[in-house]
């Protein structure tokens, strides 16, 4: 996929939908309809959602909601269901999906998901796992220059998926693996919700008399702290990797508490004489 260019065959331009390339977003939560928004000049869109109380904002991007065999047989699908029913979803995917069509997801975590669609999707289609590392409250201002990192793992329109992301949506693509992405996300991505959890919980936090890397940091708190619960499940239990960064964090942290510890009771023995 490319600018003005093709997606097996089929052609896209950047100022009206393409006639013949048809996208079935599965999962109509805020990230499938940040693709929709992205996404709606580039493709023919249609989702599928079981959530009641979507057809409204479904109206709004032009998007019509249709059944999940439907949206199974367009030609590219885009997976943004919650971690938990991955394997379902893409179980019903694989039985009515067509030969040809592109199968990317964009969850948080790589290595388990990549492993299910590899597992369970037939052999004619292509499969690339992805992961845009940005999010409704990171996309506020546009996409453009943000991340996104893929990992190929069926089939050859990586190629073609990472020029279409670069120069239609001029997005910084990262390719990897999913194993390497889940060893860094572990840590990128770990690290900071868990420490936005933990600030929160330590709230309401100073707004008055502030410096400059204590903003930042409250920035980084409030682009995810809005974030849907199974996020932070995903980023911190489905992720193989996450637990050894959790227990080094805290294990550092809870070492660093002693030190401080024992160094204020060395100063106050030292002062006192004692």
């Amino acid at each position: 996929m490319c600018r003005g260019g093709t997606l097996k065959g089929r052609k896209m331009n950047n100022n009206s939908r393409s006639q013949n390339t048809s996208l079935g977003i599965v999962g109509f939560g805020a990230f499938g309809q940040l693709a929709a928004r992205h996404l709606g000049q580039h493709f023919e869109v249609s989702a599928y959602d079981p959530s009641p109380g979507l057809a409204s904002v479904a109206k709004q991007l032009g998007v019509p909601l249709a059944s999940l065999r439907s949206v199974s047989q367009t030609d590219v699908i885009l997976i943004a269901a919650p971690v938990s029913s991955f394997e379902q979803i893409v179980s019903e995917i694989a039985v009515a999906c067509k030969p040809g069509a592109l199968i990317v997801d964009v969850g948080s975590v790589k290595v388990g998901p990549a492993e299910i669609m590899r597992r369970l999707l037939p052999n004619h289609v292509d499969i690339v796992a992805t992961h845009p590392l940005f999010g409704p409250q990171s996309a506020t201002m546009g996409i453009e220059g943000l991340k996104i990192a893929i990992c190929p793992i069926h089939g050859k329109q990586h190629v073609r998926l990472a020029a279409f992301l670069r120069n239609a949506l001029g997005l910084t693509v990262i390719m990897t693996t999913p194993e390497d992405h889940d060893r860094e996300a572990a840590v990128v991505q770990g690290l900071t919700h868990l420490i936005a959890k933990v600030l929160l919980r330590m709230g309401p936090l100073p707004t008055r008399m502030t410096t400059k890397s204590f903003d930042l940091l409250s920035e980084a708190i409030s682009m995810v702290q809005h974030d849907a619960p199974e996020v932070f499940e995903a980023i911190e239990k489905a992720n193989p990797y996450a637990g050894a960064v959790r227990r080094r964090f805290f294990d550092l942290a809870t070492s660093m508490s002693v030190e401080l510890e024992t160094a204020f009771r060395t100063s106050s023995h030292n002062k006192t004489g004692q």
